[in-house]
């Protein structure tokens, strides 16, 4: 009969401890991490086990995977203890991604339908909308918007594996603020602005490029998410090398293919703010993708081949 695993429980935050924390926890010799969290918040008088965090207490890193046997964290069995902290309310990582793609398609509809009372205010001031009726430019420009964040939204609800349950109730306004703020609010004044470079009726061969750029942009990065999707199975926290499209140029297609999907709208849209939206969003993504490749790195070593470029071949 396999023997349980005593482990100490120590407070990772002394001024805001788990006041109700046992000093000790017994668990199963095959015990995951997630198990253990709900063993220590059930003793602890937690009803959201997601709440608890467990770290290592020699390198002090949190331990994320939550699928890891306990067994096999070598700080923890080697001093025989667990350092947990609360990490407060928890939100699902999926309802995090909904809340944040909702933005821009709400802005994206809402700033049409107000749009002849926008334009008579002081700076936006231009003249009577009635005179200036949105272009079909600016139309195009709406059902692109939406298109992508629509697609964003469906990806969320039924593709995308999280490694993760969920994240801190409190990060949801940072997190949503971007989409919000810049893609929904900002692209949607300019965008629909009248006078804009929007603002006009026929497409040029400009903006047929522009299209064509979107449309392989959504097609391919749909196409990377359902291929990352397969890599992990359900409710799994493993890796996979990822063997598809773009895959060989760089460590994240997905990014470089959403990117190329938003160069598509600006050529259509000639928007400083668009923009600027996706060159902050690129900031964001180039953390993220090198965190992926120094993970793959981590995880396969020979197995994987590296890459110079983590998203945009040439640049990044």
């Amino acid at each position: 009969m396999a023997t349980k695993l005593s482990l100490k429980l120590t407070n990772r935050a002394p001024k805001k401890p788990i006041r109700k924390l046992p000093p000790t926890v017994e668990l199963p010799h095959d015990a995951t991490i997630e198990d253990a969290k709900m063993v220590i918040a059930r003793q602890s008088g937690f009803t959201d086990y997601n709440r608890i965090g467990l770290f290592d207490p020699v390198s002090k890193q949190n331990l994320k995977n939550r699928r890891a046997l306990v067994r096999d964290e070598a700080g923890v069995t080697s001093v025989g203890e667990l350092v947990v902290k609360d990490l407060g309310p928890q939100v699902a990582w999926r309802t995090v991604f909904v809340i944040e793609y909702f933005g821009p398609i709400l802005f994206h509809a809402l700033v049409p339908l107000i749009r002849p009372y926008i334009y008579l205010i002081p700076p936006f001031a231009y003249k009577s909308e009635s005179e200036t009726p949105m272009t079909q430019v600016q139309w195009l420009l709406f059902a692109l918007f939406h298109l992508h964040f629509l697609k964003r939204e469906f990806e969320t609800v039924f593709v995308h594996k999280f490694s993760a349950n969920t994240m801190p109730a409190r990060n949801i306004v940072r997190n949503s603020a971007f989409y919000w703020l810049m893609a929904g609010l900002l692209c949607a004044l300019d965008v629909y602005a009248p006078g804009n470079l929007s603002a006009r009726d026929e497409l040029v061969p400009l903006d047929y490029v522009g299209l064509a750029l979107f449309a392989v942009g959504e097609a391919c990065n749909w196409i990377v998410h359902q291929h990352l999707a397969s890599l992990r199975k359900p409710g799994g926290t493993e890796k996979g090398i990822p063997n598809c499209i773009g895959s060989s140029l760089v460590t994240s297609p997905n990014y470089m293919f959403e990117v190329l999907a938003w160069v598509g709208v600006i050529l259509i849209s000639r928007s400083w703010a668009v923009v600027l939206f996706i060159c902050t969003g690129i900031i964001y993504m180039r953390s993220w993708s090198r965190g992926k490749e120094k993970a793959l790195r981590n995880e396969f070593g020979d197995r994987y081949k590296k890459k110079r470029y983590t998203m945009l071949p040439g640049l990044i």
